[in-house]
């Protein structure tokens, strides 16, 4: 029986897979089980920071093996502050939590949230404003969060408090925010799953306005823009804004699976003793493979990281089948005249994997991928565009 079919097999039925299995890779390219060679634009959906068997996260991670694999949080352990400590001073936060996955980083906002909003004003004040087409988990809590029908089907009934919003429209957001019923505010500042839609600045900063006259939390779901993602070590620095709570997952662990939430001087002292927790959250090698990863996004990775949207965006200005490229750093989504996934599926056979965000071709790439071989995978994607 071939992994094919013992997948479908043994494996519940979630995802649509393409008709390719994967056995090894180095950096920016992963070979399939025939040996074929294959340029990764999609860097496990951005969570492969410095591609595959990158070898300064795998001496960080197998150090930390050979020491403790795991302990509960009732003990101290070193990789867990040393990476606390980093986060806080590239990000400015205070204080973080440490948790498994994306989903569970913002349901532990949005605990946060409701909680500073009931220790302050009682228990009427727990709306959370989200955006239509935003995406934030698929835990019942964050597909309440989610603002996409598509996802609020077959699951109810769903955690209620919820509200959305249209990206970009101030005065429906002002309506919300001064109701006197909101704790908070969630955005993604790129809007990933919905398509790679950035926010509009003004928007953003006079969302941040209003949220600081009122009281009203603003938290970032940083979980697929973050780390480097965007040529900034979290979107909201690109934004000049000063979020309350920040979530952050994908990329932070490298490859292996951890999520946090950082918490601002306003809300830090919110999460007291017995009020979250987490197993799993913060386990010693997650936690020194993500020191390496964040020790590494520095202003001259930043910095090349934007040179090479800059080089993407020439590569695919004005080319035929092309009609235009959204995102920032190397988060990009290209919208073209084609069927997004005929095009994917091009690609691949000509030794590329690219991704889809909702119509658009979407890359995220590895943040140092080789120029060169990040050249060729879109003169790739040009090809098939213009096929």
């Amino acid at each position: 029986m071939n992994i094919k079919k013992q997948d479908k097999k043994y494996i519940a039925n979630t995802y649509r897979r393409f008709d390719l299995d994967l056995v090894k890779g180095k950096k920016e390219l992963l070979y399939s089980s025939d040996g074929k060679e294959y340029i990764d634009m999609g860097s496990g959906i951005a969570v492969n920071s410095f591609g595959v068997n990158d070898e300064k996260w795998k001496q960080a991670v197998t150090t930390q093996l050979n020491l403790l694999q795991h302990t509960s949080n009732l003990y101290y352990t070193y990789p867990q502050v040393n990476l606390a400590k980093l986060l806080c001073k590239k990000s400015g936060m205070k204080k973080v939590f440490f948790a498994n996955s994306g989903a569970e980083a913002n349901e532990c906002a949005i605990k946060a949230a409701r909680k500073y909003s009931f220790d302050k004003y009682n228990k009427d004040r727990h709306t959370i404003v989200t955006l239509k087409n935003s995406f934030h988990g698929r835990t019942i809590t964050t597909l309440s969060a989610t603002g996409q029908d598509i996802f609020h089907k077959d699951f109810g009934p769903f955690t209620e408090g919820f509200v959305y919003v249209k990206a970009d429209n101030i005065e429906e957001m002002e309506k919300q925010i001064t109701s006197h019923k909101v704790c908070a505010i969630m955005l993604e500042l790129i809007q990933g799953e919905g398509g790679i839609i950035p926010l509009d600045m003004d928007f953003v900063l006079k969302t941040e306005k209003l949220c600081k006259e009122n009281d009203v939390l603003l938290i970032i779901d940083e979980i697929q823009t973050g780390i480097g993602r965007t040529g900034a070590f979290y979107s909201y620095m690109r934004y000049g804004i000063n979020p309350d709570i920040v979530t952050s997952a994908k990329g932070l662990g490298g490859g292996l699976p951890i999520g946090c939430a950082l918490f601002n001087d306003k809300t830090q002292n919110v999460l007291d003793y017995g009020s979250h927790g987490s197993t799993f959250g913060g386990n010693p090698v997650c936690c020194a493979g993500a020191f390496n990863i964040v020790s590494r996004i520095n202003n001259k990775l930043l910095n090349d990281i934007i040179e090479k949207e800059k080089v993407i965006r020439e590569m695919l200005d004005g080319a035929k089948g092309v009609e235009s490229v959204d995102g920032m750093g190397l988060m990009l989504a290209v919208k073209t005249t084609k069927n997004a996934k005929e095009i994917v599926a091009k690609c691949m056979a000509n030794g590329v994997l690219y991704l889809t965000a909702k119509d658009k071709i979407r890359m995220l790439p590895p943040l140092d991928i080789n120029k060169k071989i990040m050249e060729k995978a879109i003169r790739i994607l040009k090809e098939a565009c213009e096929q």
